[in-house]
């Protein structure tokens, strides 16, 4: 079990940091995003340290189930507001699937966390 929380941990920090490098270095299409969704200037940088601070809480997590729970419970929370924020504008799926991806990542990884002894 162990191992598994190990390969989804590692991934979904992978994803988060990803994530928040697209919002740090203002790539195009995640910038068009995040406006699309109602995301404002002043907020984008807030996320993408949130995104970073869970990333990096995953990680220590390894090492202490209760940061680790905690910061998996932020990423579930994080990217399904991305989902609804989507959901609100009635995009299409393909428009939010890396968002729900990360979610059902970020679900997985809780469980798997929580089972962990």
């Amino acid at each position: 079990m162990k191992i598994a929380v190990i390969i989804f941990g590692v991934l979904l920090t992978f994803f988060g940091f990803f994530s928040a490098f697209g919002k740090f270095s203002k790539m195009e299409d995640v910038m068009k995003a995040m406006h699309h969704v109602g995301v404002k200037d002043g907020q984008i940088k807030i996320l993408a340290t949130l995104e970073t601070l869970g990333a990096l809480g995953i990680i220590a997590g390894i090492w202490s189930k209760p940061l680790g729970v905690a910061a998996v419970i932020g990423m579930v929370l994080y990217f399904f507001g991305a989902v609804v924020a989507h959901l609100r504008k009635k995009d299409k799926f393909k428009d939010y699937a890396p968002a729900f991806f990360i979610f059902a990542v970020s679900v997985v990884t809780l469980v798997l966390e929580l089972k962990r002894k």
